[in-house]
């Protein structure tokens, strides 16, 4: 009697342990396995400017491989990223910023044409965007932070006719959603400069070229 007893107090004891692990197990694929709340940044108004070539192609941006992940990186500390386990972009972080920015661009340069690469309607470009992105995030301060550079290269030549660099901070709001609106904000930011940029860049006619 009193080794069944024993016998019977080790087997519950393994199961409560086995029910455990797997209890844990499932929760944690289930957790796994949940869709992510998706979020995308948004155009914002502008100044316009008239001057510049036209059509403008603004290419997908280089992004730098700590940023480029299937979930958001809310906050960079310089030594530390922090990745959210619950939250991605809608769509991958270059075609998200490039997207946006061709659209601030269109709100700058009224009467101009403005596409993303590959865009299947697109003309032939008589100037490209390029862009490199460092810093998207929040820094240790809570401050929304777009940092990186951009150049103008003519189409005709490869010449680069125009670049700068991009240092851009602000506060950001509460969660990622206060973090991704004032990102939308510095990219809007990032507009204005590269709009003013264009804006400087002679425009070549269509003989001059062929002589």
């Amino acid at each position: 009697m009193l080794l069944h007893l024993r016998f019977f107090r080790r087997f519950s004891a393994r199961y409560s342990c086995a029910l455990i692990v797997s209890m844990t197990t499932v929760s944690c694929l289930a957790a796994c396995s949940s869709d992510p709340l998706l979020y995308t940044l948004s155009p914002e108004p502008g100044n316009p400017v008239t001057a510049g070539p036209t059509p403008i192609e603004v290419r997908a941006p280089s992004v730098t491989t700590g940023l480029d992940r299937d979930r958001i990186v809310t906050a960079d500390m310089g030594y530390r990223l922090l990745v959210s386990s619950s939250d991605a972009w809608s769509e991958p972080l270059a075609q998200e910023i490039s997207r946006v920015l061709a659209a601030d661009l269109t709100e700058r340069l009224p009467g101009k044409r403005v596409f993303v690469q590959n865009d299947a309607t697109a003309s032939q470009p008589a100037l490209y965007v390029d862009l490199s992105v460092r810093r998207f995030a929040t820094d240790g301060s809570g401050n929304a932070v777009f940092e990186g550079q951009y150049s103008l290269v003519r189409e005709d030549d490869s010449t680069s006719v125009g670049a700068g660099e991009l240092k851009l901070s602000m506060p950001a709001g509460k969660g990622t959603s206060g973090m991704v609106a004032a990102l939308s904000h510095l990219t809007g930011q990032a507009a204005d400069q590269i709009a003013a940029a264009i804006s400087r860049v002679p425009v070549v006619s269509t003989s001059a070229v062929a002589d």
